[in-house]
């Protein structure tokens, strides 16, 4: 391949779908909490036959609550992976200092075991420890790509707004909606965002959409139910 032909293939570089793992997961699973949640709990308070006062102040709580929740979580998690991911970094930039031969001899043997001749394969473990040894080890040895790399404060951050949108929905419903009307209008507001929630993200992540769309409503539809049982098994006398 001449110098024109790799310059033109780096001018068309590929955009998979992989890139958008790092804030997908986490907004996805942020907006369907919201929504599931947010409308359970408030469903639980309709079927209670709380006030409108007492039901939006719950939808309130309840998202201000979940997202910080969403927040703290994500970010405890993804940081945990990146500590790890660190360790395992500094761990490797130690064995390059001081076991330079063996660690060519590692990656050597990756190539080898990948498919490549041992003079090859040699060839370029040589080449790639002399340009980036811990970026070649990162990649090769321990599977680390920079466009998987845990990043904690994206995905609070993706988690969190989610979240607060998804939430958002069947609260915007109770404060606009009557009483009369309510629980049915948050049941209907919520099962059309689910659909369009798990269909989204399906379309986002290439998979099915019908297929997208029904796990997420299956489990919405299950805990509406149980936490409007709840609201009618305690209900509060009018």
């Amino acid at each position: 391949m001449s110098t024109s032909e790799i310059q033109t293939f780096d001018l068309h570089a590929e955009h998979h779908r992989i890139n958008r793992n790092s804030w997908l997961r986490a907004s996805v699973m942020g907006a369907n909490d919201g929504i599931v949640s947010v409308s359970s709990l408030m469903l639980g308070f309709i079927a209670s036959n709380a006030n409108n006062h007492t039901i939006v102040l719950a939808g309130i709580a309840g998202l201000v609550a979940g997202a910080m929740s969403m927040a703290a979580g994500e970010y405890v998690s993804v940081q945990s992976q990146k500590d790890t991911e660190q360790a395992d970094l500094a761990q490797e930039a130690h064995e390059i200092e001081h076991n330079y031969e063996f660690e060519l001899g590692e990656l050597t043997a990756i190539y080898v075991e990948r498919g490549l001749t041992e003079t090859l394969a040699a060839q370029v473990a040589q080449e790639l420890m002399e340009k980036d040894a811990l970026g070649a080890h990162a990649r090769d040895e321990l599977g680390l790509h920079e466009i998987s790399r845990a990043r904690p404060l994206q995905a609070a951050g993706s988690s969190a707004a989610a979240f607060s949108v998804g939430a958002g929905l069947p609260l915007l419903t109770a404060i606009f909606v009557p009483n009369t009307w309510l629980f049915g209008s948050v049941i209907t507001t919520t099962l059309l965002a689910l659909v369009v929630l798990g269909g989204l993200a399906a379309w986002t992540g290439g998979a099915s959409l019908i297929r997208g769309a029904s796990r997420v409503l299956i489990w919405g539809v299950l805990a509406m139910a149980a936490t409007s049982a709840i609201g009618h098994l305690f209900g509060i006398n009018a």
